[in-house]
């Protein structure tokens, strides 16, 4: 079976993060979100893959390649309109032959869910994932194991069950989609293709799925990433770098070449480190925090379930929690994060001019790339700071 990944969109939920990169491209346990996708489809069976690219599409390329590197083949192809998620499958009809398989490029599922899907009989088979809210998502309504209806985030709902975003489809499902009506939004919804082959009586099915997550907004990255470092089952626990003599690594660790951990530096996992970083002396490394490539983590600077992305350096004195901070940052000396609400109520993230509930009580900054703190600046929680700011000395950033 072939896959196809649409991954042409720039995620727009994802604030300063997608500046510069796809969504799709952003890393989790210093690995792109898109190559977590491809390598468990990979280990499902799937060789062949179709990555249906738009934005930013040559950090893909540059990335993957032709799939070598991975054991597989890629081939892309260009969206070069965004006129929907059908608009997004219907440019691989000439690519794909009998039932393929669709996900899109900013969901996660586990391998077990994924195998139940490929060897699902239909000619559309759905990944569905019981939500408290399903009305944020397309809404499956079910009769034993057939689909009846779909419908595209709906106001009321009267099922749990929310379209998970991965497909199953045989080539009628092109069809469908030459014969859809764009929606109100003006673009050309998969879930009114869908439809319109459930009404025609094609044969239906879905997957429940055990293991699900949405990247949808910047704190989604975060939860994927603690719970795969906590998971460990695809990680390498190795160190690679220099340790030296007084520095301790407590618990799972993986530490890439060329890098050196100084004397007194305390790391306590699970954490991963990418190659070529200077970590220390005397800082904390806490759980669940992943930092890239030739990254900077300075004297007596603490970092707590963060991701931190190449080439940036946090200065001494610093401290960083539940962050995401993009590539080629400098943190002046003594930069600060509050990352805790003292009064319960959970973090609220102001993305593209709207306040999301993030649901957690600790959030810190959303930071993207080339971003300079003056020393002793401070940072409010859910703070999203744009590429290329300088902040200025004492500054305090709310």
């Amino acid at each position: 079976m072939k896959a196809v990944i649409l991954a042409a969109g720039k995620g727009t939920r994802m604030g300063p993060l997608t500046e510069n990169r796809p969504k799709v491209m952003l890393p989790i346990v210093n690995r792109p979100l898109l190559e977590h996708i491809i390598l468990t489809l990979k280990i499902a069976g799937i060789r062949e893959f179709f990555i249906v690219v738009g934005y930013c599409k040559e950090k893909i390329i540059e990335y993957f390649g032709n799939g070598s590197g991975l054991g597989i083949r890629i081939e892309y192809i260009e969206q070069k309109s965004l006129k929907g998620t059908a608009d997004a499958i219907a440019v691989a009809k000439d690519f794909v032959n009998g039932r393929f398989f669709v996900a899109n490029g900013d969901v996660m599922a586990g391998l077990s869910d994924i195998k139940k899907m490929i060897y699902a009989n239909g000619d559309v088979v759905l990944a569905a994932k019981k939500v408290a809210n399903p009305g944020q998502y397309g809404v499956i309504y079910v009769k034993g194991n057939k689909i009846l209806k779909i419908v595209e985030k709906p106001e009321h709902s009267e099922s749990d069950l929310a379209n998970a975003g991965i497909y199953v489809f045989s080539q009628a499902i092109f069809d469908a989609i030459e014969n859809t009506e764009p929606s109100v939004r003006g673009e050309y919804e998969i879930t009114d293709s869908i439809q319109l082959l459930l009404d025609s009586g094609y044969e239906s099915g879905y997957v429940p799925l055990e293991e699900w997550q949405d990247i949808g907004f910047p704190w989604h990255l975060l939860e994927a990433n603690e719970t795969i470092l906590r998971a460990g089952e695809d990680i390498q626990w190795e160190v690679r770098g220099e340790v030296e003599r007084f520095a301790t690594i407590n618990g799972n660790a993986a530490v890439g070449e060329g890098t050196i951990i100084r004397n007194g530096a305390y790391i306590e996992g699970p954490v991963i480190i990418g190659k070529n970083c200077d970590i220390g002396p005397n800082c904390y490394i806490r759980p669940a925090t992943s930092i890239g490539d030739n990254v900077r983590i300075g004297n007596a600077v603490e970092v707590k379930n963060s991701i931190i992305m190449n080439e940036t350096h946090i200065g001494h004195l610093s401290y960083v929690g539940d962050s995401i901070i993009g590539e080629k940052c400098n943190f002046g000396a003594g930069t600060k994060v509050a990352n805790l609400r003292h009064d319960n109520r959970n973090v609220l993230v102001e993305l593209g001019g709207k306040k999301f509930d993030s649901g957690r009580r600790k959030l810190g900054i959303i930071m993207g790339d080339d971003v300079h703190t003056g020393i002793n600046s401070m940072f409010n929680v859910g703070v999203t700071v744009y590429g290329g700011a300088c902040i200025g000395p004492g500054v305090f950033v709310g």
